[in-house]
Protein backbone atom coordinates (compact mmCIF):
# COMPACT_ATOMS: atom_id res chain seq x y z
CA UNK A 1 0.00 0.00 0.00
CA UNK A 2 1.42 3.51 -1.14
CA UNK A 3 1.99 5.49 2.43
CA UNK A 4 3.79 8.35 3.75
CA UNK A 5 5.53 8.90 6.77
CA UNK A 6 4.45 11.39 8.98
CA UNK A 7 5.71 13.25 12.09
CA UNK A 8 4.77 15.48 15.07
CA UNK A 9 7.69 16.56 17.13
CA UNK A 10 6.72 18.40 20.64
CA UNK A 11 8.24 19.78 22.98
CA UNK A 12 8.75 16.34 25.27
CA UNK A 13 6.92 13.78 23.19
CA UNK A 14 6.68 12.92 19.26
CA UNK A 15 3.53 11.21 17.58
CA UNK A 16 4.16 9.30 14.50
CA UNK A 17 2.00 7.58 11.49
CA UNK A 18 2.17 6.14 8.21
CA UNK A 19 -0.73 7.83 6.39
CA UNK A 20 -2.73 6.48 3.41
CA UNK A 21 -2.98 8.99 0.71
CA UNK A 22 -6.61 8.97 1.76
CA UNK A 23 -5.77 9.70 5.28
CA UNK A 24 -6.16 6.29 7.30
CA UNK A 25 -4.03 6.13 9.92
CA UNK A 26 -2.43 2.77 9.15
CA UNK A 27 0.62 2.93 11.48
CA UNK A 28 0.27 4.87 14.93
CA UNK A 29 3.54 5.18 17.53
CA UNK A 30 4.76 7.56 20.55
CA UNK A 31 7.95 8.73 21.72
CA UNK A 32 10.29 10.82 24.06
CA UNK A 33 12.11 13.51 22.14
CA UNK A 34 14.79 13.16 24.72
CA UNK A 35 14.88 16.86 25.16
CA UNK A 36 17.12 15.82 29.01
CA UNK A 37 20.29 14.83 26.28
CA UNK A 38 20.18 18.32 24.18
CA UNK A 39 19.12 19.44 21.10
CA UNK A 40 21.76 17.36 18.73
CA UNK A 41 19.86 13.95 21.12
CA UNK A 42 16.37 15.38 19.73
CA UNK A 43 17.38 15.97 16.14
CA UNK A 44 19.14 12.01 17.00
CA UNK A 45 15.97 10.91 17.96
CA UNK A 46 13.41 12.17 14.84
CA UNK A 47 15.70 10.50 12.71
CA UNK A 48 16.33 6.98 14.46
CA UNK A 49 11.91 7.29 14.87
CA UNK A 50 11.48 8.27 10.75
CA UNK A 51 14.25 5.39 10.02
CA UNK A 52 12.14 3.02 11.76
CA UNK A 53 8.77 4.00 10.82
CA UNK A 54 10.50 3.45 7.24
CA UNK A 55 11.78 -0.13 8.00
CA UNK A 56 8.25 -0.59 9.12
CA UNK A 57 6.21 0.24 6.75
CA UNK A 58 8.51 -1.64 3.90
CA UNK A 59 8.14 -4.70 5.43
CA UNK A 60 4.18 -4.45 6.44
CA UNK A 61 3.30 -2.91 3.03
CA UNK A 62 5.89 -4.31 0.71
CA UNK A 63 6.74 -1.30 -0.32
CA UNK A 64 8.89 2.04 1.33
CA UNK A 65 6.99 5.10 1.90
CA UNK A 66 6.77 7.59 -1.14
CA UNK A 67 7.46 10.49 1.67
CA UNK A 68 7.62 12.04 4.78
CA UNK A 69 6.36 15.03 6.12
CA UNK A 70 7.24 16.31 9.76
CA UNK A 71 5.48 18.91 12.09
CA UNK A 72 7.85 20.84 14.51
CA UNK A 73 7.38 23.57 16.99
CA UNK A 74 9.31 26.91 17.35
CA UNK A 75 10.10 29.14 14.13
CA UNK A 76 10.54 27.53 10.84
CA UNK A 77 11.50 28.08 7.28
CA UNK A 78 9.25 25.72 5.26
CA UNK A 79 10.43 26.88 2.11
CA UNK A 80 14.10 25.62 2.84
CA UNK A 81 14.00 22.93 5.31
CA UNK A 82 15.62 24.52 8.14
CA UNK A 83 13.86 24.59 11.80
CA UNK A 84 15.25 27.67 12.57
CA UNK A 85 14.40 27.80 16.29
CA UNK A 86 12.81 26.21 19.33
CA UNK A 87 13.35 27.60 23.02
CA UNK A 88 11.67 24.39 24.22
CA UNK A 89 13.92 22.05 22.43
CA UNK A 90 16.88 23.70 22.31
CA UNK A 91 17.94 24.06 18.39
CA UNK A 92 18.43 26.61 15.98
CA UNK A 93 19.10 26.31 12.46
CA UNK A 94 18.93 22.60 11.89
CA UNK A 95 18.75 21.55 8.23
CA UNK A 96 16.05 19.04 9.31
CA UNK A 97 14.58 18.18 5.52
CA UNK A 98 18.22 17.86 4.49
CA UNK A 99 19.10 15.66 7.27
CA UNK A 100 15.63 13.41 7.09
CA UNK A 101 16.49 13.07 3.37
CA UNK A 102 19.78 11.60 4.07
CA UNK A 103 19.08 9.36 6.57
CA UNK A 104 16.02 7.61 4.35
CA UNK A 105 17.80 7.60 1.55
CA UNK A 106 16.77 10.59 -0.40
CA UNK A 107 13.24 10.54 0.05
CA UNK A 108 11.26 13.86 -0.74
CA UNK A 109 10.79 15.19 3.07
CA UNK A 110 8.27 18.34 3.78
CA UNK A 111 8.49 20.32 6.87
CA UNK A 112 5.86 22.34 8.44
CA UNK A 113 5.35 24.14 11.57
CA UNK A 114 3.33 22.17 14.15
CA UNK A 115 0.37 24.99 14.56
CA UNK A 116 0.17 25.17 10.87
CA UNK A 117 0.45 21.86 10.27
CA UNK A 118 -2.41 21.07 12.88
CA UNK A 119 -4.42 23.65 11.05
CA UNK A 120 -3.64 22.15 8.11
CA UNK A 121 -5.70 19.14 8.89
CA UNK A 122 -8.47 20.20 10.76
CA UNK A 123 -9.27 22.84 7.29
CA UNK A 124 -9.35 19.91 5.19
CA UNK A 125 -10.63 16.76 6.97
CA UNK A 126 -11.60 18.19 10.45
CA UNK A 127 -13.88 21.10 11.83
CA UNK A 128 -13.04 23.61 8.97
CA UNK A 129 -13.65 21.15 6.40
CA UNK A 130 -16.52 23.28 4.50
CA UNK A 131 -15.07 26.89 5.25
CA UNK A 132 -13.09 28.74 2.37
CA UNK A 133 -11.76 30.76 4.96
CA UNK A 134 -10.94 29.74 8.82
CA UNK A 135 -8.92 30.73 11.91
CA UNK A 136 -7.19 27.95 13.83
CA UNK A 137 -6.79 28.64 17.35
CA UNK A 138 -5.14 26.18 19.83
CA UNK A 139 -5.21 26.70 23.59
CA UNK A 140 -2.39 24.89 25.13
CA UNK A 141 0.70 26.08 26.45
CA UNK A 142 1.00 29.04 24.44
CA UNK A 143 -1.47 30.41 21.74
CA UNK A 144 -0.86 30.54 18.22
CA UNK A 145 -2.72 30.05 15.62
CA UNK A 146 -3.16 28.89 11.25
CA UNK A 147 -4.76 30.56 8.98
CA UNK A 148 -6.85 28.44 6.31
CA UNK A 149 -7.43 29.92 2.82
CA UNK A 150 -9.14 28.27 0.83
CA UNK A 151 -7.39 24.60 1.46
CA UNK A 152 -3.57 25.91 2.60
CA UNK A 153 -2.15 27.76 5.04
CA UNK A 154 -0.90 31.36 5.27
CA UNK A 155 2.74 31.30 6.49
CA UNK A 156 3.33 35.23 5.65
CA UNK A 157 5.99 37.32 4.18
CA UNK A 158 8.66 35.68 7.26
CA UNK A 159 6.87 32.64 8.35
CA UNK A 160 5.32 34.34 11.54
CA UNK A 161 2.18 34.35 10.52
CA UNK A 162 -0.92 33.60 12.85
CA UNK A 163 0.70 34.58 15.93
CA UNK A 164 -2.48 35.87 17.59
CA UNK A 165 -0.94 34.57 20.89
CA UNK A 166 1.37 37.91 20.68
CA UNK A 167 -1.59 40.47 20.43
CA UNK A 168 -1.10 42.94 23.69
CA UNK A 169 -5.05 42.46 24.95
CA UNK A 170 -4.29 44.26 28.41
CA UNK A 171 -1.41 46.67 28.05
CA UNK A 172 1.20 46.78 30.97
CA UNK A 173 -0.33 43.35 32.17
CA UNK A 174 2.11 40.08 32.86
CA UNK A 175 5.66 39.98 31.12
CA UNK A 176 5.56 37.50 28.41
CA UNK A 177 8.37 35.03 27.04
CA UNK A 178 8.30 37.23 23.81
CA UNK A 179 9.72 40.61 25.39
CA UNK A 180 5.99 42.41 25.68
CA UNK A 181 3.56 42.58 28.66
CA UNK A 182 0.02 41.93 28.46
CA UNK A 183 -0.20 39.48 25.60
CA UNK A 184 -2.90 36.94 24.81
CA UNK A 185 -1.13 33.80 25.77
CA UNK A 186 -0.36 35.13 29.52
CA UNK A 187 -4.00 35.59 30.32
CA UNK A 188 -5.86 32.95 28.30
CA UNK A 189 -3.58 29.84 27.39
CA UNK A 190 -4.16 26.80 29.85
CA UNK A 191 -1.02 27.01 31.30
CA UNK A 192 -2.50 31.11 32.31
CA UNK A 193 -5.66 29.71 33.51
CA UNK A 194 -3.25 27.45 35.78
CA UNK A 195 -1.75 29.67 37.10
CA UNK A 196 -4.66 32.06 37.88
CA UNK A 197 -6.37 29.21 39.35
CA UNK A 198 -3.44 27.86 41.47
CA UNK A 199 -2.89 31.68 42.79
CA UNK A 200 -6.56 31.87 43.78
CA UNK A 201 -7.01 29.11 45.89
CA UNK A 202 -7.49 25.53 43.46
CA UNK A 203 -3.77 24.92 45.45
CA UNK A 204 -0.49 24.68 44.10
CA UNK A 205 -0.60 21.39 41.65
CA UNK A 206 -4.26 23.01 40.03
CA UNK A 207 -4.24 23.29 36.30
CA UNK A 208 -6.82 24.33 33.82
CA UNK A 209 -8.91 21.02 33.90
CA UNK A 210 -9.62 21.65 37.84
CA UNK A 211 -10.57 25.26 37.07
CA UNK A 212 -12.80 24.31 34.27
CA UNK A 213 -14.18 21.40 36.86
CA UNK A 214 -14.94 24.15 39.64
CA UNK A 215 -16.69 26.44 37.03
CA UNK A 216 -19.31 23.24 36.37
CA UNK A 217 -19.62 23.11 39.95
CA UNK A 218 -20.25 27.05 40.88
CA UNK A 219 -17.26 27.76 42.69
CA UNK A 220 -16.90 32.12 42.95
CA UNK A 221 -13.10 31.75 42.56
CA UNK A 222 -12.77 29.75 40.10
CA UNK A 223 -15.89 31.46 37.84
CA UNK A 224 -13.76 34.66 38.48
CA UNK A 225 -10.79 33.32 36.83
CA UNK A 226 -12.58 31.65 34.03
CA UNK A 227 -14.44 34.86 33.39
CA UNK A 228 -10.72 36.97 32.71
CA UNK A 229 -9.10 34.51 30.49
CA UNK A 230 -12.47 34.17 28.45
CA UNK A 231 -12.63 37.77 28.32
CA UNK A 232 -9.06 38.16 26.97
CA UNK A 233 -9.68 35.77 25.10
CA UNK A 234 -12.63 37.19 23.50
CA UNK A 235 -10.61 40.47 23.20
CA UNK A 236 -8.03 39.05 21.29
CA UNK A 237 -10.17 36.71 19.03
CA UNK A 238 -12.21 39.77 17.84
CA UNK A 239 -8.83 41.90 16.73
CA UNK A 240 -7.91 38.42 14.94
CA UNK A 241 -11.30 38.39 13.23
CA UNK A 242 -11.44 42.15 12.26
CA UNK A 243 -8.04 41.58 10.39
CA UNK A 244 -9.10 38.02 8.96
CA UNK A 245 -12.78 37.40 8.45
CA UNK A 246 -12.92 33.90 8.79
CA UNK A 247 -16.45 32.15 7.94
CA UNK A 248 -15.37 29.41 10.89
CA UNK A 249 -13.35 30.20 14.45
CA UNK A 250 -12.07 26.63 15.14
CA UNK A 251 -10.88 26.38 18.96
CA UNK A 252 -8.62 23.67 19.96
CA UNK A 253 -5.92 22.43 22.93
CA UNK A 254 -6.31 21.54 26.25
CA UNK A 255 -8.59 24.48 27.25
CA UNK A 256 -11.19 23.28 24.81
CA UNK A 257 -11.65 20.06 25.92
CA UNK A 258 -13.52 22.17 28.94
CA UNK A 259 -16.24 21.62 26.18
CA UNK A 260 -19.52 24.37 26.48
CA UNK A 261 -17.45 25.30 29.83
CA UNK A 262 -15.50 27.17 27.64
CA UNK A 263 -17.29 27.27 24.49
CA UNK A 264 -20.99 28.79 25.73
CA UNK A 265 -19.25 32.10 27.85
CA UNK A 266 -16.55 32.48 24.95
CA UNK A 267 -19.24 32.50 22.16
CA UNK A 268 -21.46 35.10 23.80
CA UNK A 269 -18.49 37.16 24.78
CA UNK A 270 -17.05 36.98 21.04
CA UNK A 271 -20.79 38.25 20.02
CA UNK A 272 -20.91 41.02 22.89
CA UNK A 273 -17.38 42.54 21.45
CA UNK A 274 -18.51 42.85 17.32
CA UNK A 275 -19.80 45.94 15.82
CA UNK A 276 -19.60 45.81 12.22
CA UNK A 277 -17.96 42.53 12.04
CA UNK A 278 -19.21 39.14 11.07
CA UNK A 279 -19.69 36.45 13.34
CA UNK A 280 -17.81 33.35 12.41
CA UNK A 281 -19.11 29.74 13.37
CA UNK A 282 -17.01 29.33 16.81
CA UNK A 283 -16.52 25.88 16.94
CA UNK A 284 -14.39 22.95 18.61
CA UNK A 285 -11.22 21.65 16.73
CA UNK A 286 -12.09 17.66 15.62
CA UNK A 287 -9.02 15.86 15.34
CA UNK A 288 -7.57 16.32 18.97
CA UNK A 289 -4.22 15.28 19.37
CA UNK A 290 -4.02 13.78 15.93
CA UNK A 291 -3.89 16.82 13.97
CA UNK A 292 -0.56 17.46 13.81
CA UNK A 293 0.39 13.70 12.58
CA UNK A 294 -2.47 13.90 10.02
CA UNK A 295 -1.09 17.60 9.01
CA UNK A 296 2.38 16.46 8.43
CA UNK A 297 1.39 13.71 6.15
CA UNK A 298 -0.99 16.16 4.07
CA UNK A 299 2.04 17.86 3.93
CA UNK A 300 4.01 14.45 2.65
CA UNK A 301 1.46 14.11 0.34
CA UNK A 302 0.93 17.89 -1.35
CA UNK A 303 4.72 17.28 -1.82
CA UNK A 304 4.22 14.41 -3.64
CA UNK A 305 1.30 16.13 -5.96
CA UNK A 306 3.40 19.29 -6.45
CA UNK A 307 6.54 16.80 -7.71
CA UNK A 308 4.04 15.06 -9.98
CA UNK A 309 2.91 18.23 -11.51
CA UNK A 310 5.94 19.89 -12.01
Amino acid sequence: MKHVIALDVGGTGMKAALVAEDGTLLHEARRATGRDRGPEAVVESILEFAADLYALGTERFSRPASAAGVAVPGIVDAENGIAVYAANLGWREVPLRELLGRRLGGLPVALGHDVRTGGLAEGRIGAGRHADRFLFVPLGTGIAGAIGIAGRIEAGAHGYAGEIGHIVVRPGGPECGCGQRGCLETLASASAVSRAWAAAGGGPDADAADCAEAVAAGDARALAVWSQAVGALADGLVTALTLLDPRTLIIGGGLAEAGETLFTPLRAAVKERVTFQRLPHIVPAALGDTAGCLGAGLLAWDLLATEVSA
